[in-house]
């Protein structure tokens, strides 16, 4: 009973501020239709979504929005992905340059129906929005590239972001199980290999807790992403977007959060978000500058 209760009822710090104005979403909602393009935002109902669109921020989502994995904790819908649609590069490139945005999160899919998994089409992606202007920051959020990480990694090598991010997800004994299709040692691997041809790049990745995980747990995965070449690190909480989904196991609280962080900057990360909304791209361009993320 104490089990259900506590995924039905979220504690305080859970709690959504309403914004009073909502002018700036409606506008990015509307630019994002208009121009058939997605946003992992929607697709995935982050908790962030309000906050993020109103500062007139968004991280695009590339390769259409139909993955073919099924992991339990994603709320992108799952099945058979159209062709590639060369257009959505040039839209998407038109899209940030009239928003004039200097940073920019791209994300996609996965995409296990190609052969290099959506890398070429990312690469792609990376020159047609520097084309339009050579000042931009592009961080790339990408899956793990099943089968063809050193076929990707060369790509990126030849035509490398500012910076490279890859979600390790969450601990090595439950891996497979929130995320099948995907494997632990691979994700670390694909960080490694993109560290070791790019020394210069910054990689990133990110955790979502209270999916079952244990504390040795939870700092054996911050050292193995330290260990491969990670020098940012995002940790936020799982919140359950539909009863389809695997439910919260746990609620961290902010002082379990404050903890980790103060960790992770003992490990030697250089730089660690640690908080309940915290996401792997929410507030990308201040985690870039090295800006503190105020978490309340």
């Amino acid at each position: 009973m104490i089990f259900i209760i506590m995924n039905i009822i979220k504690p305080k710090w859970l709690k959504i501020k309403i914004l009073k104005s909502n002018k700036n979403i409606n506008i990015i909602k509307h630019n994002l239709k208009k121009n058939n393009l997605h946003s992992v935002c929607q697709e995935s109902s982050c908790p962030n979504l309000m906050h993020c669109f109103n500062k007139g921020i968004a991280t695009f989502m590339i390769l259409g929005n139909i993955c073919t994995r099924k992991c339990l904790f994603c709320n992108i819908n799952k099945g058979k992905p159209d062709i590639i649609n060369f257009s959505e590069a040039k839209k998407l490139s038109k899209l940030i340059y009239e928003m004039n945005l200097k940073y920019v999160v791209i994300t996609s899919v996965n995409r296990d129906d190609l052969k290099d998994g959506g890398a070429l089409f990312f690469s792609y992606c990376i020159n047609k929005i520097r084309k339009k202007n050579k000042k931009i920051k592009v961080e790339i959020l990408v899956p793990d590239f099943k089968n063809c990480e050193k076929e990707a990694i060369t790509i990126f090598t030849y035509n490398p972001p500012d910076i490279f991010n890859h979600n390790i997800e969450n601990v090595e004994r439950i891996h497979s199980e929130i995320k099948p299709g995907g494997n632990y040692k691979s994700s670390l691997d694909l960080l490694y290999m993109f560290k070791k041809r790019n020394p210069n790049i910054l990689t990133k990745s990110g955790i979502i807790l209270g999916l079952g995980e244990k504390m040795n747990e939870i700092l054996k995965t911050m050292h193995d992403l330290h260990d491969n070449g990670v020098s940012m690190l995002t940790i936020g909480q799982y919140l359950q977007p539909t009863k389809k989904h695997i439910s919260v196991k746990k609620y961290i609280t902010i002082k379990e959060f404050k903890t980790l962080k103060k960790i992770g900057k003992k490990i030697g990360f250089t730089y660690i978000a640690s908080g309940p909304f915290v996401r792997s791209s929410y507030n990308a361009e201040l985690q870039f500058r090295g800006i503190e993320i105020k978490i309340k």
